[in-house]
């Protein structure tokens, strides 16, 4: 019997590590000379990614810590994540 191996990442958020599965990837596309952080659904954009849990205390946590900056190195416009936050919130 052989166990897989199971990629393993930090959320920016809560700084814990967990299985890549169980959390959400963010990358940063740049919009004309502005970097946007977006959510990297597939998994499979180009770039320097940020992973962060689905959970409304994470997404709080890494905007207050202004990760995202720094796990971009740069800065970067989270418009999108704070969206996704509120839709989180609503949905809890």
């Amino acid at each position: 019997m052989s166990l897989r191996h199971q990629p393993v990442r930090t959320c920016i958020g809560c700084r814990s590590r967990d299985d890549q599965a169980s959390l959400v990837r963010w990358v940063v596309i740049d919009h004309g000379g502005v970097s946007v952080a977006e959510v990297d659904c597939r998994r499979r954009l180009v770039g320097r990614g940020a992973w962060l849990h689905s959970r409304p205390s994470c997404v709080e946590l890494a905007l207050k810590r202004k990760a995202f900056n720094r796990a971009f190195r740069g800065a970067a416009d989270t418009r999108s994540v704070e969206q996704w936050l509120h839709t989180l919130q609503s949905a809890s």
